[in-house]
């Protein structure tokens, strides 16, 4: 991936070797792209059913105590990774600029923060074990960098090209704060409703932010024939790793389908691949979807 043509955003916020730090608790977090499937790993590994282990995390998310915020520093310019991740993100700023602004709006960019070990946002205290997340409450995305060596080691996924498609994925969360689509789900969630599922709508917000994340794939490739050999499945093979069916099937054994939360392997390489191919944002309603 020839990721170095990319302009480097300057919206990075670089705390990592600072602890915990930036922001008050909160309710809101979700588990980031993968995430969940860390936990996973970490279950297995300890003996423990993976199910209890995201509760658990859950439950520590919410209890955790804010700290102070940090001062934040940009990305040294000698960090191949950080900067790796700000020519990623100046590209998604690019991208949905553009779409944003031929619908007549401004798209307001998220701020990146790269965090080690743990960090404190807006919605709650979390450590590298959650992976990547997207914060709601200050438009925020999170990433410990460890992440992308445990996607490739543990998880089956891995690649530079991966590592975009993850931060494009956050990156489509916060599309769907700022448009309003985050709402939705969370009102379901108030009234009491159930979001999890096969076809619910936790599911339909994460695979649209899959969506998401191939349209701005197809628009980054347009601009600059980026690609290389094997990229492309780099990301699919991600997705794959990641779908609910699978990590379910190695934590648990059985598949359980009532209980999913991100969708299956199929769902998500299929609706990247609806981004990817279409490059249209119309393409990614899988609320009006009947089918995913």
């Amino acid at each position: 991936m020839k990721w170095r043509s990319a302009r480097r955003s300057s919206n990075v916020d670089d705390r990592r070797g600072m602890g915990a730090g930036g922001g008050g608790g909160g309710g809101g977090m979700k588990l980031g792209l993968g995430g969940i499937a860390v936990v996973v790993v970490i279950g297995l590994l300890m003996g423990k059913n993976p199910l209890e282990m995201l509760g658990l995390v859950a439950e520590m998310q919410q209890q955790a105590p804010a700290g102070p915020a940090g001062p934040s520093t940009a990305p040294p310019v000698d960090d191949e990774a950080s900067q790796f991740v700000a020519s990623i993100l100046g590209e998604t700023e690019d991208v949905w600029g553009a779409i944003f602004k031929a619908s007549g709006s401004t798209y307001p960019a998220p701020t990146l923060v790269l965090f080690s070990g743990s960090v404190n946002s807006a919605c709650g205290g979390a450590t590298a074990a959650v992976g990547p997340f997207y914060c709601p409450a200050d438009q925020q995305v999170y990433i410990d960098l460890s992440f992308f060596r445990q996607m490739e080691q543990r998880l089956g996924g891995g690649g530079d090209f991966a590592e975009a498609y993850v931060i494009a994925h956050e990156v489509g969360h916060h599309v769907q704060t700022i448009t309003g689509i985050s709402d939705q789900v969370n009102q379901v969630r108030q009234r009491g409703g159930s979001v999890e599922g096969a076809t619910g709508p936790l599911v339909r917000q994460e695979l649209q932010a899959d969506c998401y994340a191939g349209l701005w794939a197809h628009h980054a490739q347009k601009r600059h024939a980026w690609l290389e050999d094997g990229d492309l499945e780099e990301a699919m093979a991600t997705a794959s790793a990641i779908g609910d069916d699978t990590l379910q099937r190695q934590g648990q054994g059985q598949v359980v389908p009532d209980s999913f939360t991100h969708g299956s392997a199929e769902q998500r390489m299929r609706w990247f691949r609806v981004g990817f191919q279409s490059g249209d944002v119309r393409r990614c309603d899988t609320f009006a979807a009947a089918s995913l």
